[in-house]
């Protein structure tokens, strides 16, 4: 069996919803099915609606030998809208995830998306998700529209998530320092990747990890830089001693608690992550429709490691950590 871990859809309702946006998130509609998603003046994205449709994601995934993907809607996320749009796009997302996998049960599994700019409210419709709609995990930006992800107001939120035993799975947003590094497309190329090893290290650091030892957390892209850094964050807390306010334990250690999902292009970077991380924390996932799914499965593939710990790599561990049958 193999799972996809990182699969995006994007529903024509939600896109529509965006254009009633009034903050500096602006989305255009320039064709049917075809919407221009402006970050300011820092980041756009070309959002084709047909690329992230049900019908071409399920050939995608037969013709490269793939059972099952884990869906979520890609960014942006419902915190970034207006505040009295944030819970209308929550609901649509989640609407539209359920409704695919309820019309595709043995193919699809479901990420609630989130209006975590209101924390109460983001419990509730999490509540709503998961006992209704029948949701498995929480996409969770790489900041909170500008938030990081250990500020205080969370708190209550990661103790839910907590209680609930649902992952949560990181996935890259513009970061807030994005205009530094706009040019050359150096946000998707390598901001992407920065940002969200930040988000990680700030659970790590900021105790919410040791307050929550029964979170569950998902880190995108063999670990963006993470991995490649750590020698130098255990060496600057537990040598130097910075960083430590609010920890007692080695982030080397607290990280083992973490998955991380194999998107990369690099054989290099999935052989780095494995020998890291090793087999009981790596998730297969590919970030269709941005990359091919086949791409990145040749790549998992051609790892020269024992075939139980492939196993795990490319369906093993996706269901035990999402409950799946």
């Amino acid at each position: 069996m193999i799972i996809d871990c990182q699969s995006h859809v994007f529903p024509r309702a939600y896109a529509e919803l965006l254009r009633r946006n009034r903050n500096s998130l602006r989305t255009t509609r320039v064709d049917d099915g075809l919407y221009l998603i402006n970050y300011g003046d820092v980041q756009r994205f070309r959002i084709d609606l047909d690329s992230y449709s049900a019908e071409r994601k399920l050939r995608a995934m037969d013709a490269a030998g793939l059972d099952m993907s884990v869906i979520s809607v890609n960014i942006p996320s419902p915190d970034m809208l207006d505040p009295d749009l944030a819970s209308e796009g929550a609901r649509v997302c989640n609407e539209a995830v359920a409704e695919l996998c309820a019309g595709h049960p043995d193919r699809f599994l479901g990420l609630a998306s989130l209006p975590l700019n209101d924390v109460p409210t983001a419990i509730a419709e999490l509540d709503r998700a998961i006992d209704e709609l029948d949701l498995r995990g929480v996409f969770t930006p790489s900041h909170v529209n500008g938030a990081p992800l250990d500020a205080p107001q969370f708190e209550a939120f990661y103790a839910h998530v907590a209680g609930r035993g649902v992952p949560l799975v990181l996935h890259p947003t513009v970061p807030v320092w994005g205009g530094a590094v706009m040019e050359h497309s150096m946000i998707p190329m390598m901001g992407f990747m920065v940002d969200t090893s930040f988000a990680m290290l700030r659970l790590i650091l900021g105790g919410v990890m040791e307050r929550f030892p029964t979170l569950q957390v998902v880190h995108p892209h063999v670990g963006g830089v993470l991995p490649y850094l750590m020698g130098r964050v255990v060496e600057q807390t537990e040598v130097k001693g910075r960083g430590r306010d609010h920890i007692t334990a080695s982030p080397r250690e607290t990280y083992k608690r973490v998955y991380l999902d194999l998107v990369s292009p690099d054989p290099l970077a999935i052989r780095y992550a494995y020998d890291f991380a090793g087999a009981d924390r790596l998730l297969f996932g590919s970030d269709h429709p941005w990359v091919s799914i086949g791409a990145i499965l040749e790549l998992v593939q051609a790892l020269d490691i024992p075939a139980a710990d492939k196993d795990k790599l490319l369906a093993g561990n996706a269901r035990e950590l999402f409950r799946i049958a």
